[in-house]
């Protein structure tokens, strides 16, 4: 797989050579490529030179803040973008990010993030894009709001490339963590047994593999139930006692 990112803080992801991901790129399963977008930035739309490689301008219907630039953006996008790349763009206006369209995403050869300051960057990039044939994700963490793209971005770069076969070296590991059944994930012990006065769970202990994947699916559902219950099926029940 193919990352590209757009920005005008490349130093955001510098975190790209470390841990598992930097394992990843040195392995050539992942290619990433960070672009600093005032690079296309040094003209104008009317073609006259841009000593200040401006990004931004005030919006149209006035308001605050400043929007980013569709010429801009437009060039660096059609430098970046390749044949069957996946455009997407944080946004807390977008859909919300999820762990199914991480394993979606995972499959595809190329992957943009265009991250976006100020007040986003103007909508006719997205529509443009589309129209070309582009498939095109605004893209949401939460129901929050952050300073710029670039948090949102790392953050699923990382959910998408440890999906990539190959990446994790156990691979088993995947199949068991929070959503990729879409519940949460079991609690988790390691030695001692027992610590400040807290034990380990006994059937944890007892070596009866049956009792304990009982256990750790009773642990799911209970724990969703408390924690996302929005994440349950209609009929697994929502009440804490179900």
């Amino acid at each position: 797989m193919r990352i590209d990112v757009i920005t005008i803080f490349p130093e955001f992801f510098q975190v790209l050579d470390v841990s598992l991901l930097g394992k990843a790129r040195q392995a050539a399963l992942v290619q990433t490529h960070v672009h600093q977008l005032r690079e296309w930035a040094a003209t104008k739309a009317d073609g006259t030179p841009d000593p200040h490689r401006t990004v931004d301008d005030a919006p149209f219907g006035g308001g605050a803040g400043m929007v980013m630039k569709p010429d801009v953006w437009g060039k660096a996008l059609d430098d970046v973008l390749q044949d069957g790349g996946v455009l997407v763009i944080p946004s807390p206006a977008g859909v919300r990010f999820t762990q199914a369209l991480a394993a979606e995403l995972s499959s595809a050869p190329q992957l943009v993030f265009a991250c976006g300051r100020y007040e986003g960057i103007d909508a006719r990039v997205a529509e443009h894009y589309a129209q070309q044939g582009v498939r095109v994700l605004e893209v949401s963490l939460g129901d929050y709001v952050l300073n710029g793209g670039e948090v949102a971005a790392f953050a699923m770069i990382e959910a998408v490339t440890r999906l990539i076969p190959g990446f994790m070296g156990n691979a088993e590991s995947i199949v068991e963590e929070s959503h990729s059944d879409g519940l949460l994930e079991y609690p988790s012990y390691t030695r001692p047994a027992s610590w400040r006065g807290l034990d380990v769970p006994d059937v944890l202990l007892s070596g009866h593999h049956g009792k304990v994947a009982q256990w750790r699916a009773e642990q799911q559902l209970s724990r969703t139930r408390e924690r996302r219950p929005d994440l349950l099926p209609p009929d697994a029940g929502g009440g804490l006692d179900a």
